[in-house]
C-alpha cells in the first residue's frame, strides 16, 4: 500500500491510496485511517480484487452472511465511509464486483485480495463522526447525536 496527501485543504484533507497485489482492502484502508488519524471521510475506489468476500447483513442473526467470490473481479463501485467507533477509525464499505461473465456480486466488503490494483480517493470530512453500538441491530451504526461538526439534517439546521 502506498499513499500521497493530494490536497491539504483546511479542514478537508483528500488522499489517493493505492492496495497493491495481495494487499487486502480491507485491512489496508484500516491501517490507513489509523496511521492518518481519520475520525470523518468518505471514500470511492476502482480496481481489481483475486478473490474477494461480500456480506448480506442478516437481521436475524444480527450477522453478515458470506458471499465467496473465488474468482478475479473487477471492482466496478467501491463506496465507503470512515468514522470513529469503540475501538478508533471505523471502515465500513460497500462493493460492487463484476465477473468473467458479466454477473456481479455485491455487498458489505468483508476482504478483497488486491490484484493488480485499487485506486482509492479518501475525502476527509470536517469535524468527525462517532459510531455508536446498537446491541438492538448488532452493528455500530453512525450516531449524530454523539457526532461534532456541520450541522443537523431535517431542515431545522440545528447544530450537532
Amino acid at each position: 500500500m502506498s499513499w500521497k496527501l493530494l490536497e491539504p485543504a483546511v479542514g478537508e484533507r483528500v488522499y489517493a491510496v493505492i492496495g497493491e497485489p495481495g494487499d487486502d482492502a480491507v485491512e489496508l484502508l484500516g491501517q490507513f485511517a489509523r496511521a492518518e488519524e481519520l475520525t470523518a471521510a468518505q471514500l470511492t475506489a476502482v480496481g481489481a480484487f483475486s478473490t474477494a468476500t461480500v456480506g448480506w447483513f442478516d437481521r436475524e442473526a444480527k450477522d453478515y452472511r458470506r458471499i465467496e467470490v473465488g474468482e478475479q473481479c473487477e471492482v466496478l463501485s467501491l463506496l465507503g465511509d470512515i468514522a470513529l467507533g469503540p475501538d478508533g477509525p471505523a471502515v465500513h464499505l460497500h462493493a460492487v464486483l463484476g465477473l468473467a461473465d458479466g454477473q456481479v456480486r455485491g455487498g458489505h466488503l468483508l476482504a478483497g485480495e488486491v490484484w493488480p490494483t485499487l485506486e482509492v480517493i479518501v475525502r476527509e470530512a470536517p469535524g468527525y463522526l462517532r459510531k455508536t453500538q446498537r446491541p438492538d441491530i448488532g452493528l455500530a451504526l453512525v450516531d449524530l447525536e454523539v457526532s461534532r461538526g456541520g450541522r443537523a439534517a431535517g431542515g431545522r439546521g440545528r447544530p450537532i
